[in-house]
């Protein structure tokens, strides 16, 4: 995988979208497992968050980088009025489609910070544990938590990190605080009934910014090796899992097309396969700044890179300011059981939903029903994304 470490920086970003916008706690007491129907708690649009599958489907969504530089912070600190931080407003425009799905994934990218900071951006992020809140608020379910940034606050920000989503009731992949917790896949349930599916969700990065693993314990981030990816798929299967969903921080940041690292690692992933089953059902891309292509390779889905969902205002590799590091796409997918058991859930219907960012409000766009200059930035995202012939196989853009 590429090496190349962050080269965003967040930035003022005085009248970048004016014209466009105008028209912690205790550890789970069922650790690495969680559903919705466990924990419904109401989107940060006041919706329910229980989704409308049932025994025999489930929809699952996901969303690109979580990604609070400086300005971000300190902008949710201006909207908790001086009372720690709130992250919430940020996420209500997604909040619609993230509680709406039955299983919703996102990426948190960076670390949490110790209670009352202090909290830092790029290039060392220590985040304020209040954005597990907010996500849960908004509808997520799981998040992966593998990234070049696991490791910049060592071990503690691991532990912090996932202390603060167990809190919040938020499952995680991708780092451990332990060897046993490594090991262990983390189960979701996703639709209704006690024979609701059960996902598997497995998170990976490329590395950690030349940052080393800690001594004797190498199981504190999953680095991505393919053969590492299948044996934990299929221990997941093992496990019980209907349906495995893996995370991949990956790519090269500010190539909206897939490099070459990623197409030959997503070509190998979904050609493994165990009886009449692949091992992995769905990939999930991150990393990468800008949103990359979907296509489906092997009969399976892969979604090469999401964009950020919540990042500053950032410049890319040549020093230049880049909108595209505010635009991103979530998928959202449906399986449907199969006619018989040891048979694959198939995906029925696969979408993507453009989003955008602007960090100036620091609000999360949707980019449905926009006209104008949103409308040539939904245009632009969605020719990105089905760059690589994902409409041929069926993908929409959804509402």
């Amino acid at each position: 995988m590429t090496k190349r470490i962050r080269q965003g920086a967040a930035i003022a970003v005085a009248g970048l979208l004016t014209t466009a916008t105008a028209c912690t706690g205790q550890q789970s007491s069922t650790p690495g497992f969680a559903g919705r129907h466990l924990s419904a708690e109401p989107g940060a649009n006041g919706a329910g968050a229980e989704g409308t599958g049932s025994a025999d489907s489930f929809t699952l969504l996901a969303s690109g980088d979580v990604l609070p530089h400086s300005s971000i912070i300190d902008r949710a600190a201006a909207d908790a009025g001086g009372a720690g931080y709130d992250f919430r407003p940020m996420l209500k425009g997604a909040a619609p489609a993230v509680s709406g799905a039955d299983l919703a994934i996102c990426h948190m990218e960076t670390v949490y910070g110790r209670n009352g900071g202090p909290y830092t951006g790029y290039p060392d992020f220590r985040s304020p544990p209040e954005v597990a809140t907010a996500l849960r608020a908004t509808g997520y379910d799981s998040c992966s938590t593998a990234s070049n940034h696991t490791l910049d606050d060592g071990t503690q920000g691991i532990r912090r990190t996932l202390d603060a989503l167990d809190s919040a009731g938020i499952a995680h992949a991708g780092s451990a605080r332990s060897a046993e917790e490594s090991a262990r896949p983390t189960m979701l349930k996703a639709g209704k009934g006690k024979d609701a599916a059960k996902v598997a969700h497995l998170a990976y990065t490329y590395g950690t910014n030349d940052k080393t693993l800690p001594d004797g314990q190498p199981w504190a981030v999953d680095l991505i090796d393919k053969d590492r990816i299948v044996a934990d798929a299929r221990t997941a299967r093992e496990a019980g899992a209907d349906v495995v969903v893996v995370s991949l921080h990956w790519g090269t940041e500010w190539q909206e097309r897939p490099d070459d690292d990623q197409l030959d690692l997503g070509h190998e992933l979904t050609a493994s396969g165990t009886g009449e089953r692949p091992d992995i059902d769905l990939i999930l891309g991150t990393h990468a700044h800008v949103p990359q292509a979907y296509e489906k390779v092997n009969g399976t889905w892969i979604v090469y890179g999401m964009g950020d969902q919540v990042a500053g205002a950032m410049v890319n590799d040549e020093g230049v300011r880049d909108p595209r590091a505010n635009e991103s796409s979530m998928g959202r997918f449906t399986f449907e059981r199969p006619a018989k058991p040891g048979q694959r859930w198939a995906v029925s219907k696969a979408e993507f939903l453009p989003q955008l960012f602007d960090p100036e409000a620091a609000r999360v766009v949707g980019l449905d029903r926009e006209a104008g200059r949103l409308r040539e930035v939904r245009e632009r995202i969605q020719g990105v994304v089905l760059s690589r012939g994902a409409a041929k196989d069926g993908l929409v853009a959804g509402k």
